[in-house]
Parts: C-alpha cells; structure tokens; sequence
C-alpha cells in the first residue's frame, strides 16, 4: 500500500477530515509531511481530540524504534481499540511484550511508542498486513464516529 492508497481509502469514510501540515499552516515544521485523520463531520478539527489514525514519513525524538529513515519507508498509526490490540499483539496495551521489532515491514504491532495507550502500528503495509490494516483503519474510523456521537449527546443533556 502506497501512503496516497491509504489516504484514498481512509477519506472514503464518512465525516473525516484529513490534515496534512506542511509550510506556512502554523503548524510544527516535524510534522510536515504526515497525515493525520480526525471524525468530523462538520469539516472543522476537534479539540481536544486525537486523530483515529496518522501515517507518519520519519522519526519524531523519542519514537525511532520504526527506523523511518530508511529510504521511502513510513509507518501507519491506528487507534483500533483494547480489543483489536489484543486480538494483533497477543496482550494487553499495558503489558509489554518486550522482543517486537518495531522496524519490521508490512507487520501489525504495538505502537513503539503509544502501544501502552492501545495504538497500533504498521510500517510499510503491503501484502501480508494490508487487509488487516484496512481493517484496522475502519474499526479506528468506527470508534471515533460512535465517541464522537456520545460527546455529542452529552453535551446537548
């Protein structure tokens, strides 16, 4: 899967909104590049709300267990929830397995970084993990429809 396939795919959801930063947009100069993909429906983004997915093109500090430095290489970010974490890695998001190879191509893994949170990774998807990250993609887009639905009538009680 090419990063314009996965876009592709992911704005065929309903109601997301998708935010590349690049020069001039106020946003962080290491963010340039990235996509980031957010429910709203109403085409503004959220506050105080993480994306449901990112595709990421290089190492932020702290998170280089991905080796994204490697020529062409990126990695997809999916918040799919507890029980698709558990069902991908074999533990909890808490539980760390301790022998991943978090560089390791076309892979559903936990997030090196935000796995404790329930995050999944992929670098590289293709044949091996590309259905599931499709799959992965949608179940994030479903979760982040159905919470924003529950702020929403929360705030109108």
């Amino acid at each position: 899967m090419t990063i314009d396939e996965i876009i592709g795919f992911v704005t065929g959801f309903e109601g997301v909104l998708t935010v590349r930063p690049g020069p001039g947009d106020g946003s962080p100069e290491i963010s340039w590049g990235d996509t980031f993909f957010y429910h709203a429906p109403d085409g503004v983004l959220p506050e105080r709300t993480q994306p449901f997915a990112t595709i990421v093109t290089k190492d932020y500090p702290g998170d280089e267990g991905s080796r994204l430095d490697r020529p062409e290489v990126f990695r997809v970010n999916i918040a799919a929830g507890r029980e698709a974490f558990v069902r991908w890695t074999g533990h909890a998001p808490r539980e760390a397995a301790g022998d991943e190879d978090f560089a390791a191509l076309d892979t559903v893994l936990a997030h090196p970084v935000h796995g404790a949170a329930g995050w999944l990774a992929v670098v590289c998807p293709g044949q091996h993990s590309g259905a599931a990250t499709r799959e992965l993609l949608a179940r994030a887009h479903h979760l982040a429809r159905a919470r924003r639905r529950r702020r929403a009538g929360a705030e109108a009680e």
